[in-house]
């Protein structure tokens, strides 16, 4: 009697199956070391002709705020504060940007899929 289920003698999708996961196990390790490249970089943008700096971590923490003496106008809070959060969002963007580009690198091999 015929044994039923399972995988056909040793081959076809075991061998398969085996060869996705080295490939996914590779990939993970790539993205690891992806994302610890991106954390240790930084990210700078200004606003106001460089009235306003601010400095971005890869990890999405502002490190560093620079403000030019002119920037600072009690009278005109409101344009300091603006100026702040263009530079601030700016930066950011930069992160998102550059951790895209990464990860779209990593999974531009897979070619349209898994194969199941």
């Amino acid at each position: 009697m015929a044994k039923r289920g399972g995988f056909p003698g040793g081959m076809g999708m075991p061998g398969n199956m085996n060869n996705l996961m080295k490939q996914a196990q590779k990939m993970q390790k790539q993205m690891e070391e992806s994302q610890k490249e991106l954390e240790s970089k930084e990210f700078t943008a200004t606003a106001g002709g460089g009235a306003v700096e601010v400095t971005v971590s890869g990890k999405k923490e502002v490190t560093k705020v620079k403000l030019a003496e002119e920037a600072v106008d009690p009278d005109d809070i409101e344009m300091l504060e603006d100026l702040i959060m263009v530079a601030v969002n700016d930066a950011m963007r930069q992160v998102e940007e550059t951790s895209a580009a990464a990860m779209s690198r990593l999974t531009g091999g897979l070619g349209g899929g898994f194969p199941f």
